[in-house]
């Protein structure tokens, strides 16, 4: 039977495998109609802005856990191909409130019936597992988070 460690060390090779196969599903094109295209990761900062009242970009940084910086071009990138706008932000002076243009809803909408499909099967896979399960997985995936949040010192 294999020790403690050694299934840490498989389950830490099966999340690193993840996450090369997302940081490579981020950079794929998909398809919004009108024969426009955009990455992945566009997108779902896209989803993230039409979800939220009010966002700014350090708001974008934090919920994606890049640095203000990388959340500010991207935000400057979908605004300068149109999806994104910013306005002033009531009563602060320093932040930019984000929105999404028509463009960007039409973006958000179709990534909503594409992510739609995955989301379901994914619920429906976990769904087989106890919650006791899901919750231990959840617990991980925060343990893992945080050791990385201290690599990057944003801990």
């Amino acid at each position: 039977m294999d020790s403690k460690e050694e299934l840490a060390k498989t389950a830490i090779r099966q999340l690193l495998r993840i996450a090369n196969r997302y940081a490579r599903i981020e950079k794929m094109p998909i398809s919004i109609g009108d024969g426009m295209e955009i990455t992945t990761r566009e997108v779902h900062t896209i989803q993230a802005v039409g979800e939220r009242e009010q966002m700014c970009v350090t708001d974008v940084a934090a919920h994606f856990g890049v640095t203000k910086s990388a959340a500010s071009q991207l935000i400057a990138k979908l605004e300068k191909k149109g999806f994104v706008e910013k306005m002033p932000l009531p009563g602060n002076n320093k932040e930019l409130q984000l929105s999404l243009t028509e463009m960007g809803w039409q973006a958000f909408r179709a990534h909503e019936t594409f992510h739609g499909k995955d989301l379901k099967r994914l619920i429906d896979l976990l769904g087989a597992y106890p919650l006791q399960q899901i919750a231990t997985l959840s617990v991980m995936l925060e343990a893992i988070g945080s050791i990385m949040d201290e690599r990057l010192g944003e801990s």
